[in-house]
């Protein structure tokens, strides 16, 4: 067998040819999907550490996995082949947010339907899935929950901090209680009536109040 039978083999005549002007419009969409993924996630992120690779990955993802649909999409063969090459990749990259799955499954969608050829479904939907998100991160929640640590000397003591905190605040209700020979811990939920927090100066301003800590959780870190 001669080089020239390797070229005119049946597999690679099988291949469909693309021409220079669809790669280019395809990469092209595929790009600016990916940016405007990445701005969205940029705009939307409410986490601690913003990864401006992760953020990145979105547009490479969106990228390559265009590559590959128009390549699987061109050769039968070469589509088999490769769902048995990528069922043997595994990716081991830490999710620290719920959302970011989204968002990677987003990049991912978008590389698919753009590289099988459909660019406005894409587009329109990339725009109204951004729309949404956008539309939802920027809600403010209508109260926020709290969580206030008190430690006091003894029952007296608590009893007085429980009557100030029902005053000042919204509602609260007790998640945990804790006595010992120190005195006595509580842990409470609350809900303020506005965002100001001088009612744990006061507080821990009471006779027997050893200390005063309030917390939230928004969901990614305490603050």
């Amino acid at each position: 067998m001669t080089f020239n039978d390797i070229f005119k083999s049946s597999f690679l005549e099988s291949v469909t040819e693309y021409s220079f002007i669809d790669m280019l419009l395809a990469m092209l969409f595929a790009c600016i999907v990916g940016l405007f993924i990445f701005l969205v996630y940029k705009k939307t992120f409410s986490g601690v550490m913003y990864s401006e690779g992760f953020a990145m990955t979105m547009v490479g993802l969106s990228l390559v996995t265009t590559l590959v649909i128009m390549a699987v999409t061109s050769n039968v063969v070469l589509s088999l082949g490769m769902v048995g090459a990528l069922s043997i990749v595994r990716f081991r990259a830490a999710i620290k947010e719920p959302m970011e799955l989204v968002f990677l499954f987003w990049a991912i969608a978008a590389g698919i339907i753009i590289g099988a050829g459909m660019i406005p479904l894409a587009v329109i939907g990339s725009v109204v899935i951004g729309i949404i998100l956008l539309i939802f991160a920027n809600r403010k929640p209508g109260h926020t929950p709290y969580i206030l640590v008190l430690r006091c000397r003894d029952e007296q003591v608590e009893a007085a901090a429980m009557d100030t905190m029902f005053k000042l605040v919204e509602r609260s209700s007790v998640k945990s209680k804790t006595v010992d020979e120190n005195g006595i811990e509580l842990t409470l939920e609350l809900r303020l009536k506005d965002s100001g927090t001088s009612f744990v100066n006061r507080l821990k301003a009471l006779d027997g109040v050893d200390s005063a800590v309030l917390v939230t959780y928004n969901g990614q870190y305490m603050s």
